[in-house]
Parts: C-alpha cells; structure tokens; sequence
C-alpha cells in the first residue's frame, strides 16, 4: 500500500473547481515534486494534504490512518509565506512551535538544537530571526516544519522567492532531508524538481496530467530530439528534414535545428543518409533527451 493515497480529490469555490478530481499516491522515502504553472493549483492540493483545508469531495488516506482522520500530526508544512515572530530568535521559535506540537520543554529544546545544527543555522541560533536572510528564513521555516518528526514534509514553494545562493542552500538541504523524510513540495521552477525529485506530479488547470518518474514521463511521451548544426543557416535544409515520415517538427535557430521525432533511430539513419547523399556541411549533431521543461510544455497544451 502506498504511504498516502489521493482519489478523486476536488476542490470547488463558487461553482469553479480549482482542484479537479486528482489521483496520485506518494511512496514512502521518496521526494516529490508537484509541477506546473502559477494557478494551476498547486497550493489549494497541499493544502488539502496538509488538513489545512477540507475538500469538496474525495479522500486522502495516510498508511495507518482512517480516510477522513485527523493527520496534520505526522505532517510538516511550510507555506509559500512563511511567517515568524522576528523579535525572537531562531533557537526561541523553533522551542515555541515545538511546544504547539506538545513536546515537552526540554524535548523542544534538544529537537531545535538538532534541527538548527541539520538545516545548518545553528550559528544564528541566538540572534533574531529579523536579522536572518532570506535563505536562512527558509532554512529556519524547513525546521520548524519538521519539529515534531513528521512522516511527510510538505513545502510549499520552497525556494522561488530566494536568491541564487539561497535558492541553492535549500536545494542542497532537501537532498539531505529526503534521506529520511518524505517530502512532497510544489514549485514552477522546473531545474530544481529535475535536479532534487525522484518522481514528478505534472498539474495544470487544477488536473493532474502526467505522473512519474521523469525517465519513464520522457518515454511515454517520446521524448527525443536531434539537434543538429551547419556552418550555414539551416532553414535551407529545414525543408527536407520536415518532409521525412519520422519527423514530427523541426525549430530553426539560424545554423541550428532542433528536430521533434517519434522515431529516433530512424530519424537520425534518414538524416544522416541525406547529409551524405547531399554534402551537407554538418558542423554538429546530437540525439538528445528532451528537458522536463518539452515534456512540460507539450503535456499541458495537449
């Protein structure tokens, strides 16, 4: 059975759904990214997940728990916009939430010493979060997150309002985190849920339209281009290479074409044979895997 189970989970304000009866199940021990553009409705699903916000109508059933109950104990959440009380400092906070999740005092204590040593602030432990960049606010709201040891770590947008450098500090964590954690975070940022994520949740209009592992997302969809390179502009062989039956499209970028296939092997055997045939001045060529941020683009205009 699957760590938590999502059927048919809908999500209605004034007669709109903006979630629209979703499907998916989380593995345990796994970092999932849910995928897909601003308003797709992304924050409205964890929201449902984290018991924050009840459903119109489906279920979500956690291993262990009966559909319907109450799970926000085994579940960590950070919003897109976290708030904290600044006139305390990191190591404060983290023992006041602690205490709102019942740990005793002295539990709460120990737990915000580790949690502030792991998410790598324990420096900062005495000096008020006002005074914390916006990477180590992150940092500090990941922790407080997970106080209470949650089963599941659901984050929120995690990195998009951060820097370069605060962008790559969270990334880094959650490698580490999901070595121990579930962790389910929502992002339109597709590098980062490629780089991090071992399987993705690809939304869009409030459906769930592809999930999965990204190479299994990338062969149901046929995924492959070829890129190829001439010394001279391209578009004068544009034409032929869009004429072959393996061929689906080809973009032309000055001296640079990149060709949408359904079949690889034949498209690069009939390219090939055609440069040779007809002395194309070939200065590149490369049968490559298309980016998540193709497979993306091409799901959701289906």
């Amino acid at each position: 059975m699957a760590f938590v189970s999502v059927s048919g989970l809908t999500k209605r304000f004034d007669k709109t759904d903006v979630v629209h009866d979703i499907a998916f199940e989380l593995e345990k021990g796994n970092c999932i990214s849910l995928l897909g553009p601003n308003g797709a409705g992304k924050t409205t699903t964890l929201r449902m997940l984290a018991g924050l916000m009840k459903p119109t109508s489906g279920s979500i059933v956690f291993e262990g728990h009966p559909a319907h109950s109450d799970i926000r104990e085994v579940i960590g959440y950070l919003p897109q916009h976290p708030v904290f009380h600044y006139w305390m400092t990191g190591k404060e906070f983290l023992v006041y939430v602690g205490r709102l999740a019942h740990l005793s005092k002295k539990d709460a204590s120990n737990r915000a010493e580790v949690l502030l040593e792991k998410v790598g602030i324990a420096d900062a432990k005495n000096r008020r979060i006002s005074k914390y960049s916006g990477g180590m606010k992150q940092r500090l709201g990941i922790a407080q997150a997970m106080i209470h040891q949650p089963k599941l770590l659901v984050l929120d947008e995690p990195v998009s309002a951060l820097d370069p450098i605060g962008r790559r500090e969270v990334l880094n964590l959650l490698e580490d985190i999901k070595k121990e954690t579930t962790i389910l975070f929502s992002t339109h940022i597709l590098s980062d849920a490629e780089e991090v994520s071992d399987e993705l949740l690809l939304m869009h209009n409030g459906e769930i339209v592809e999930s999965g592992r990204l190479d299994d997302l990338q062969f149901t969809q046929d995924a492959t281009k070829l890129k190829v390179s001439f010394s001279q502009n391209g578009d004068i062989y544009a034409e032929d290479i869009e004429a072959l039956e393996s061929v689906e499209s080809v973009l032309k970028e000055g001296k640079h074409l990149t060709i949408n296939t359904h079949n690889t092997d034949q498209a690069r055997s009939e390219i090939l044979q055609l440069a040779v045939e007809r002395q194309w001045p070939i200065t590149h060529f490369e049968v490559s895997r298309t980016s998540l941020e193709d497979l993306f683009m091409k799901v959701v205009k289906q």
